[in-house]
């Protein structure tokens, strides 16, 4: 679920991606023609007015907003207008700026019909026929219910404020910044048909889904992709579906049943609290989790909450990693007597001198501020680079309405070497029953330098 706010790091063209493009240039002329046709709309066309909406209509497309988290990727950060565009986000084509979606005729969407709308957001073509970078999640929104999208449509239309600012145009290098490519691309790997609820499963259940699946546009963060770019995966039937992916250098976790790196080992009530506060059975969530909690999921309802875990929780364990025995002998540590492995006893020391104080010496943290590292799924994940970054960076909990005060974690760029950082977080995926393969000095040198820190 990510995304947003970070520093934004161009990717080499990999072999996939290159094959699209090889593939896209060789039908290259009939694929212009259609493009071309597609964008040769009238210069005095006029969309159809949308038609007023009643209050409850209104109120369902707010709700559906702040499920799919539109503003959150459609308002500049540091006072931005709601909805107005302009937030930079990294991809490996380059940096892409979010747009204006405010119903002003000229720079918004106020000229869209509704059927342009919906063809948008499924499908990745514009009004006009310009064809949208797949930082926009269409393929998930692909499947909202044709309600919801009408809902949306009006709030959007009705009741969000007009801004006449155009966003800045992305900044996508060659050959990426050729738009009419991304039909090959689209027409391979985007979904179609709303959401199909299962018949052997009850309401909650297919609620669950249709809110991870669409709206909440949940893999395009935690499933990882593939060498197009693409997500391997779309739901429950593929088993690398939200199994954990990287984006803009965040690693989003495996959210499946593994009991090490995954849900395993937190409830259904501990996965809907995390998504209401930020917060659940010592888990903590960090990154671009922190704005996707601020801007949408805190502000579902709590049967909606409750679904969501249900499906999560029903996933079966995939692509596993790591485990958590917390009385195996590795826990050991001068606190109880014992003697800490030679392997860890530099990590342990750092650990004491800048973590302990907060997360404490047994690695429990503190409930409901700091969160536990014995344990907690994401330090045992088999990708790293959370892990790297928050220690380099820094960080800082959710500000919600329910939840506990936000709390800070210093950034320590400047305080520890890259061998240190590599030594406590390999203590941390080996200490208190934690087991995990280490972390090396490289790991954390390549990460700074692709992070400039």
């Amino acid at each position: 679920m990510m995304r947003r706010r970070i520093t934004v790091v161009k990717r080499a063209l990999t072999p996939g991606l290159a094959f699209m493009l090889f593939a896209a240039v060789l039908t290259g002329v009939a694929l212009t023609s259609i493009a071309q046709q597609q964008e040769a709309s009238p210069a005095s066309r006029a969309a159809a007015a949308p038609q007023s909406a009643d209050a409850q209509t209104l109120a369902r497309g707010a709700y559906v907003a702040k499920a799919g988290d539109c503003a959150g990727c459609h308002t500049a950060p540091q006072g931005g207008a709601p909805y107005a565009g302009g937030l930079r986000m990294g991809s490996p084509f380059g940096t892409i700026v979010s747009t204006n979606i405010t119903p002003d005729p000229r720079y918004g969407i106020g000229r869209y019909t509704y059927e342009e709308f919906a063809r948008a957001l499924r499908t990745g073509v514009a009004r006009g026929g310009k064809r949208l970078y797949p930082a926009m999640p269409y393929a998930s929104f692909a499947k909202i219910s044709d309600d919801d999208m009408r809902a949306l449509y009006a709030y959007l239309m009705h009741s969000v404020a007009p801004v006449a600012k155009p966003s800045p145009p992305s900044d996508v290098a060659f050959p990426f910044d050729q738009r009419w490519a991304l039909i090959v691309w689209q027409r391979i790997f985007v979904p179609r048909g709303t959401f199909k609820p299962r018949a052997d499963r009850d309401a909650q259940w297919n609620r669950g889904a249709y809110l991870v699946q669409s709206l909440g546009h949940c893999g395009a963060c935690h499933t990882p992709r593939g060498a197009a770019y693409q997500e391997r995966g779309y739901d429950e039937s593929s088993p690398k579906y939200l199994t954990g992916g990287v984006n803009d250098h965040w690693f989003a976790p495996n959210l499946t049943g593994d009991a090490g790196a995954g849900l395993g080992r937190l409830s259904a009530p501990d996965v809907a609290a995390f998504l209401k506060t930020g917060h659940g059975a010592g888990v903590v969530a960090y990154g671009s989790m922190v704005e996707q909690i601020e801007d949408s999921s805190q502000y579902l309802t709590d049967d909606d909450l409750a679904a969501i875990a249900r499906y999560l929780k029903s996933l079966p364990p995939q692509q596993p990693y790591g485990t958590y025995a917390p009385h195996a002998d590795v826990a050991r540590s001068p606190q109880n007597g014992s003697r800490v492995p030679d392997s860890l006893s530099a990590g342990y020391n750092v650990y004491q001198s800048f973590c302990a104080r907060c997360h404490r010496a047994d690695g429990a943290g503190v409930p409901h501020v700091f969160p536990a590292l014995a344990g907690n799924p994401s330090v045992l994940a088999e990708d790293t680079t959370s892990l790297i970054r928050l220690l380099v960076e820094g960080g800082n909990s959710p500000s919600t309405l329910t939840g506990p005060p936000r709390q800070q974690m210093p950034a320590f760029a400047d305080t520890l070497a890259d061998v240190q950082i590599a030594q406590v977080l390999t203590y941390l995926r080996g200490a208190w029953g934690n087991n995990a393969q280490g972390v090396t000095a490289n790991d954390v040198s390549s990460l700074r330098q692709l992070l400039h820190k």
